[in-house]
């Protein structure tokens, strides 16, 4: 069976997040352990026990979200052998998942990726004042259909598609004003659903480039190897392997639309019957069935997880 390991972004953190991996697998613990010490931070306190609204910091969130899946894939080294060639043919991440694919990829120390995502988003959280910015996710338009709302509602401020998750799921992000804008025209246009998201700045597009100046010097400043098995690249939604193509890309990810739905079709059209999100969360298995019904999906997040896995290879 052809697979890919994928790694879930911002939104699928919760309170408790990685804790029964690290009671349960001193692999897991090591892997916290690690990410704390490279942080100086006790990141995994704040993962296991909260307080939520700590977590959900952007700075927080980014680093936490990798360490999770990290741990996870120790533990199916540790505990079933799995090494990444021999099963799985690519790995994706969803935004901040990409430096998740990359570290389980091998193209990233774990100790670096920490970093790297706790630049990230503290930077992206600096590069516009609260407020200022806003996100909204369009349910019931495709992707053509949001540009179109785009176009009409962005006047002389900053809007763009910034996550074409699925179909009939797309996230635009800008100026609160025109954003709020896009609200009321999607919903003339057909709209099932036109709603902001909780979200503290507006990610990916044009608003965040003081966040891409941060982190082309961040990752010029750090070695990136070529990963085992190729990644699928959000802003283009086609396999890299090549190390200084990948850190183009990453600058380019900040300010630039996530490719989710057409990184999955690529990963269809190469032959993937299964998607693995290995993590926090289930947000990516449930976007996998509504982009391409033939895509399964399962998740490694907990120990009964790993266990149903390995006992399934």
């Amino acid at each position: 069976m052809s697979r890919a390991f994928v790694f879930p972004g911002q939104g699928s953190q919760a309170v408790g997040m990685g804790k029964e991996l690290s009671d349960a697998f001193p692999a897991a613990r090591e892997i916290f352990e690690e990410i704390d010490d490279a942080l100086n931070q006790k990141l995994s306190a704040l993962m296991f026990a909260g307080p939520e609204d700590e977590l959900t910091l952007t700075e927080n969130a980014q680093p936490a979200l990798m360490a999770v899946s990290m741990a996870a894939m120790a533990v199916l080294k540790s505990e079933g052998g799995v090494e990444l060639p021999g099963v799985a043919n690519f790995v994706a991440g969803h935004s901040l998942g990409e430096y998740s694919a990359l570290a389980a990829a091998g193209a990233f120390s774990v100790a670096d990726t920490a970093r790297l995502l706790k630049t990230r988003g503290q930077a992206m959280q600096q590069a516009v004042p609260v407020g200022e910015g806003a996100m909204a996710a369009l349910l019931g338009l495709d992707l053509d259909q949001a540009r179109e709302v785009v176009a009409e509602a962005a006047g002389d401020d900053v809007l763009a598609t910034a996550n074409d998750n699925a179909p009939g799921q797309v996230v635009i992000s800008g100026k609160r004003e025109a954003v709020e804008r896009a609200v009321d025209v999607a919903k003339e246009k057909g709209a099932k659903r036109a709603m902001l998201l909780q979200v503290s700045a507006p990610f990916h597009c044009p608003m965040m480039a003081p966040a891409a100046d941060v982190m082309a010097d961040a990752l010029a400043a750090v070695k990136i190897d070529a990963p085992i098995v190729a990644l699928i690249a959000n802003v283009t939604a086609a396999p890299v392997e090549d190390p200084s193509e990948i850190r183009r890309l990453l600058v380019e990810q900040v300010t630039g639309m996530v490719r989710w739905r057409e990184s999955c079709l690529t990963m269809r059209e190469k032959g993937i019957e299964t998607l693995v999100e290995v993590g926090s969360g289930k947000v990516l298995s449930g976007l996998a069935r509504r982009i391409d019904k033939e895509l399964s999906a399962v998740n490694i997040g907990s120990p009964a997880d790993v266990e149903a896995f390995l006992g399934a290879l």
